[in-house]
């Protein structure tokens, strides 16, 4: 039984040993240790606060892009627009020119086909004119080949001169 009933003197040893234990503990580890805790305690607050600031830049800087990424799409599209208009724009000064050129074009070789139509029928006139000259003058010869013929034409342009 002495060796599950401590004695008196170990109980007494024993928490003289313990005391002295918890005091130079308390004079000489706990206000370090508990310092320590508490500056550890204050950094992790402090990197939480932190880190809570940082995630509310962050949804500020994430708002702040998509706002700008919107402001980039809405000039893109009103980019493209201009664009669009302008191109329509230039596509329809460009038929307007082509097809005021094309009439300037057109109305020249109708004034260039009156022209040349109108030369042509001069020089057919002409032509014709020569022609109807030498066949006259052929038949006229023909007919004039004989005295009698020539006697009768001369009083017969005669008679119509007394009449005039």
């Amino acid at each position: 039984m002495e060796l599950v009933t401590p004695g008196i003197g170990l109980i007494f040893w024993t928490s003289v040993v313990f005391l002295l234990l918890i005091i130079l503990l308390k004079k000489y580890a706990w206000k370090p240790i508990l310092n320590a805790v508490h500056e550890r305690e204050k950094s992790i607050s402090e990197a939480l606060e932190l880190a809570k600031k940082t995630k509310e830049e962050m949804k500020s800087l994430m708002a702040e892009n998509d706002k700008i990424l919107k402001q980039a799409r809405m000039e893109r599209d009103e980019m493209l627009k201009d664009a669009k208009t302008t191109t329509t724009s230039m596509i329809e000064s460009a038929k307007e020119k082509s097809k005021i050129e094309a009439d300037k074009i057109t109305e020249s070789a109708r004034d260039s086909i009156r022209s040349e139509k109108a030369a042509a029928m001069a020089e057919l006139k002409t032509h014709v004119a020569a022609l109807s000259l030498e066949i006259a003058e052929k038949v006229v010869r023909a007919e004039l080949t004989s005295d009698e013929k020539q006697k009768a034409l001369a009083n017969n342009l005669a008679s119509d001169i007394n009449l005039n």
